[in-house]
């Protein structure tokens, strides 16, 4: 492999000053835009020798057959260079927004002579005042026909609205005073202007503002008898409690701020947004994000907002993320350009010009909410990889990506997946997955106790050779045929066309010494290098590299996953049954004690490092039997065998799972 490639230019030809660079393919393509302080330093990054580049940075600098560089007078001119030409060549190796849902709004036309209140997808509305989205279009609503009896505006479409003119009838809504028809003449377009100005001023955070105000006035009108007036006061107040009741209350009613949490792994990163306007939830949105190069938390922090921040999006004074990115102060100056540019084309009243602070939540209301966003990020990463997989075109595709890049005869249907897990030589245990036709068989996943071993090399192959003992023609003559008087296939005895291991060419060399003197053949064998997502075959000095963003690593990710959890659940399931099990053997420490003793304590890891003295200080615990039990759990620390350690198996260490219970010891 060469060095670098052959288009680097050399470092006196690039500028030390700030700019933006664009990677180009051979036929002009841009492949890559980003910005920099320092172009000189920041390219240099990408010429380094090939073999020291992250992967998927060497898949896009070898592919590329040129860079150019723009400079610019500040690190501010960059950040605004890169944004616009981001959305001018969407770029493959930038990151893609994958945001599969089209939200509903509330907006209000403002820009029309006659605003109208509607409900609508498009983003794009010249001059409109979106609030939301909102989740479920009856939501929307409800909280409409509620606002309409509190601000009777215009709700009616363009062709209603010129025939009641031509008419001079109003439509429904204006008999049942849900419209001060403008249309016939009942408010002047100014009267009416200013009601919708109320709406949206109510929906913008003000609420309670107008509640009060409504209430002063339901109160003069009764004190003076005009009762119908009153009613119908009354009638407004109620109708914005009622909107106000719908959306959760978090802060005090002067915070305006958008909370964003994010959960990501090496392919994709979901985004949840909170809207937080007056105090209250006002809307929710979430979206998935495709990486095509390895980013840092910042550099995709930032690449979120602004694809938050586009179109008709305002952003509001305070931003909270979970980290700061490199540039937040270049960053917080162009939001707050898009604020100031939204106020002017809206004209929003009591709008503060252009201030937006991007700030971490450390503790409290804020931090609070943050972490329920992070939840939901993680909830919608989870179910964005459910929903890919079930695809059924998606996961017929992937298998044979899979097949073509590992050479295969055929599309692996039948795949199993091994990984280790152990904590620090202890409690040594392995998981299997299975799956078939690209989705997880539970019912066949097993567990392995490893009673010792040196290392994960050797724990493969351990697992391993009992595995594929099952699969010897001389151990199963009969493996296709049917249990007796069960009436069902022998599930183990089924040999997969795809072995899977969780690591890189140590493992896979295990592995391969398993399958070569257990004798099974046609199966094909490869290894997971978890850092880089890339397959290892036997016997090969370089990776098979899977397209990104493609289903087919996509689902070696999910199976990886999946064998990881498993075997993480089982170890973890035999470290509570080992302290549990050391206790209890301990006179005079029933079940109530080893439960507070946990419960005080938090976890094992913990109550093995406390002194005999700590553990006095639980209650229903004395100093003797602290003591006690502080040397039961150091027992074997000089180098013996601790109790539990390992279990005997009916069948050579292997354990069924069918419901993906906890073993039993």
């Amino acid at each position: 492999m060469a060095d670098t490639v052959p288009y680097r230019p050399k470092a006196g030809e690039i500028p030390t000053g700030p700019g933006v660079y664009r990677f180009r393919d051979a036929r002009k393509r841009v492949l890559y835009v980003g910005k920099a302080k320092n172009l000189r330093a920041r390219l240099s990054n990408y010429f380094q020798p090939l073999r020291s580049l992250h992967e998927r940075t060497r898949h896009m600098v070898t592919t590329a057959a040129s860079v150019e560089w723009t400079v610019v007078g500040n690190e501010f001119e960059a950040l605004q260079l890169e944004y616009t030409w981001i959305k001018e060549f969407n770029p493959p190796f930038n990151v893609q927004f994958r945001d599969d849902k089209t939200y509903p709004y509330l907006a209000v036309t403002l820009a029309d002579e006659v605003p109208r209140a509607m409900i609508t997808r498009n983003r794009n509305i010249k001059g409109a005042r979106y609030f939301g989205p909102y989740t479920k279009v009856w939501a929307i609503r409800e909280t409409l026909d509620l606002m309409l009896k509190a601000f009777p505006m215009r709700s009616c479409s363009d062709g209603v609205y010129r025939r009641a003119e031509l008419t001079g009838r109003p439509c429904l809504l204006g008999d049942i005073g849900k419209c001060v028809a403008p249309c016939v003449g009942r408010v002047t377009i100014e009267e009416h202007r200013r009601v919708a100005e109320d709406f949206v001023s109510f929906m913008a955070g003000n609420d309670t503002r107008y509640v009060r105000a409504l209430e002063q006035r339901m109160r003069e009108a009764a004190d003076a008898q005009d009762y119908e007036a009153a009613a119908r006061y009354r009638d407004g107040v109620q109708a914005m409690r009622a909107v106000m009741e719908k959306t959760a209350v978090v802060f005090s009613d002067d915070v305006d701020t958008d909370v964003f949490g994010i959960a990501d792994d090496e392919l994709a990163a979901a985004v949840h947004q909170f809207i937080v306007r007056g105090g209250r939830i006002r809307g929710t949105r979430s979206w998935v994000v495709d990486k095509e190069l390895d980013v840092g938390a910042g550099e995709l922090i930032e690449t979120v907002l602004e694809n938050a921040y586009e179109g008709e999006f305002a952003p509001p004074r305070e931003i909270l993320v979970p980290v700061l990115p490199d540039d937040a102060a270049e960053l917080e100056r162009w939001l707050g350009v898009r604020r100031g540019q939204h106020a002017e084309s809206t004209h929003a009243r009591g709008t503060t010009p252009s201030t937006v602070r991007l700030r971490v939540a450390q503790r409290g209301e804020k931090a609070a909410l943050a972490q329920t966003a992070e939840t939901n990020a993680k909830n919608a990463l989870m179910l964005y990889k459910t929903r890919r997989s079930a695809d059924f075109v998606a996961r017929s595709q992937a298998l044979e990506d899979i097949r073509d890049a590992l050479g295969m005869a055929e599309a692996p249907l039948r795949m199993e997946c091994y990984d280790v897990s152990h904590l620090s030589g202890t409690n040594i245990v392995a998981s299997m997955v299975v799956f078939e036709d690209g989705l997880p068989r539970k019912d066949q996943y097993r567990r392995f106790s490893i009673p010792a071993s040196t290392d994960d090399t050797e724990s493969i192959y351990q697992v391993l050779t009992r595995r594929l003992a099952y699969l010897r023609p001389e151990a199963n003559p009969d493996a296709a045929s049917e249990d007796a008087g069960e009436g069902r296939p022998r599930k183990f005895s089924y040999p997969p066309q795809l072995l899977l291991v969780d690591g890189g060419q140590p493992q896979v060399a295990a592995a391969r010494r398993a399958l070569e003197e257990s004798g099974v053949v046609g199966i094909q064998l490869a290894g997971i290098a978890k850092r880089l997502e890339e397959l290892w075959l036997p016997d090969s000095d370089f990776p098979v590299i899977l397209p990104r963003n493609s289903d087919a690593l996509f689902l070696v990710q999910r199976i990886r996953d999946e064998a990881h959890r498993f075997a993480i659940t089982y170890q973890r399931a035999r470290r509570r049954h080992d302290i549990s099990s050391a206790l209890a053997d301990i006179p005079g420490l029933g079940p109530a004690r080893v439960r507070e003793l946990l419960k005080h304590f938090g976890s094992v890891s913990r109550l093995r490092r406390a002194s005999p003295e700590l553990i006095a200080e639980v209650r229903g615990i004395g100093p003797a039997l602290a003591a006690a039990v502080h040397a039961a759990l150091h027992e074997g620390d000089d180098g013996s065998p601790r109790d539990g350690g390992a279990q005997g198996d009916d069948e050579p260490g292997i354990r069924t799972a069918p419901a993906e219970r906890d073993a039993t010891p």
